[in-house]
């Protein structure tokens, strides 16, 4: 929608959390710009030699670093910190997500930040927090979901804990620090006051838990791991193996496990005493189980005689949400024709080969938008930035001669 086209953001984090806050911003038509160190930039950039794009921008650096400027500048220089502050006064937006004290031992936090420009956004991103006891701690991904109780929640009671496959936590920290960020520029709007945001990856794993995190609250005892099961508690919710895979099952209501148990000739099972609680399933919320083994292995032995696309194909006709158990190789090859779901396909041309984009996830007006500029190699917009300051192409020479800046 270019809603924030015209917000100019000023981008010192690195890695994930920081540059996907960002990401979303671009997306929305912000001018990103991306402070890097002139050396090695971002940590991200790296990767193996089949996964680069370009000079320096690796598929992982490019998914989440498109349509950015790259300023690569030796913030530690003693030029440095007079040509940020005269950006800091062009921005609307300011993103770091360095230990909680660093930044202020640079002379950017958020007192001097704000000082030069008051109505500025300014977030923060942490591990835990801008303040507390565990607010120097460092964080990374899987150590947050350990410590805020999510890999406890994961696999079965008699595994050990297992972290979720993919860095969840530093993505869900993005989004909500992308979320902060567009809600204070609502408010900045009508108020003219500017933010300091204080969003941690700690917080983030609370809310993507939110529901459960309330109930345990609630009750004081934790939840039961569950394992490939559902939360729900339905011996019809859960993966099961069939002849040639694996099948993702949710028949939650008294109608859907109707509809499995028919499908896998499993007529008597719903309407057994002694398998389901025939009251609870009267009342018409989610199915009790009063022999859950006994019906998951009834299940999953009526599953095994079955192809996995037949019985997907035979459930969804019934209404049961069900999926076969895809790859996300299998599951982009499925859904990237366009014909399945809504979904925004977009590529960008690297030297390398094309990147695909989904944009920000959703369709506005059934438009999908145009794809984002490539990721910038290290230093590709630095002269260009500094030249937009006023400083004289002499002094931009000086500086890359003195190791304080790179020149794409």
């Amino acid at each position: 929608m270019n809603a924030l086209e015209g917000i100019r953001v000023l981008d010192l984090s690195h890695v994930i959390a920081g540059p996907t806050a960002s990401h979303y911003l671009a997306l929305e038509g912000a001018e990103v710009i991306k402070v890097e160190p002139p050396d090695r930039g971002d940590i991200l950039r790296g990767g193996r030699p089949a996964q680069a794009l370009d000079d320096g921008v690796s598929v992982g650096f490019a998914a989440i670093n498109g349509g950015k400027q790259s300023l690569a500048i030796d913030l530690k220089h003693p030029r440095a910190l007079q040509l940020m502050e005269r950006l800091i006064g062009q921005c609307d937006v300011f993103i770091e997500n360095y230990r909680p004290g660093a930044v202020a031992r640079l002379g950017l936090d958020h007192a001097r930040v704000s000082a030069l420009r008051p109505d500025i956004v300014y977030a923060s991103i942490s591990g835990f927090g801008q303040q507390g006891a565990w607010a120097d701690r460092p964080a990374y991904d899987h150590v947050v979901q350990s410590a805020m109780g999510m890999g406890s929640l994961q696999g079965d009671a008699d595994q050990a804990p297992m972290k979720v496959g993919f860095p969840v936590i530093d993505t869900a920290t993005g989004m909500l620090a992308a979320q902060s960020i567009v809600t204070a520029l609502f408010r900045r709007l009508r108020t003219g006051r500017g933010a300091h945001l204080d969003i941690s990856m700690s917080q983030a794993a609370l809310q993507l838990m939110w529901p459960e995190v309330c109930k345990v609250g609630h009750s004081g005892e934790d939840s039961a791991r569950v394992g490939n099961r559902g939360f729900s508690g339905s011996p019809g919710a859960a993966i099961f193996e069939c002849a040639d895979g694996w099948l993702s099952t949710a028949a939650n209501t008294q109608a859907q496990f109707r509809a499995l148990c028919d499908t896998l000739a499993l007529h008597g099972v719903p309407n057994d005493p002694d398998l389901i609680d025939q009251q609870a399933l009267a009342s018409g919320g989610f199915l009790v189980a009063r022999d859950g083994q006994r019906v998951h292995a009834l299940i999953g032995a009526a599953m095994r005689q079955r192809p996995k696309a037949e019985l997907e194909s035979a459930l969804t006709a019934q209404g049961v949400p069900c999926s076969v158990v895809r790859t996300i190789s299998e599951a982009l090859a499925a859904v990237t024709p366009g014909d399945r779901m809504t979904l925004p396909v977009r590529q960008t041309r690297y030297p390398g080969g094309l990147i695909r984009d989904f944009g920000s996830g959703y369709l506005a007006d059934s438009v999908a938008g145009e794809a984002l500029a490539p990721a910038p190699r290290l230093g590709q917009h630095t002269a260009h930035i500094l030249d937009g300051l006023g400083v004289s192409i002499a002094e931009i020479r000086q500086l890359q001669a003195q190791g304080a800046i790179r020149l794409g």
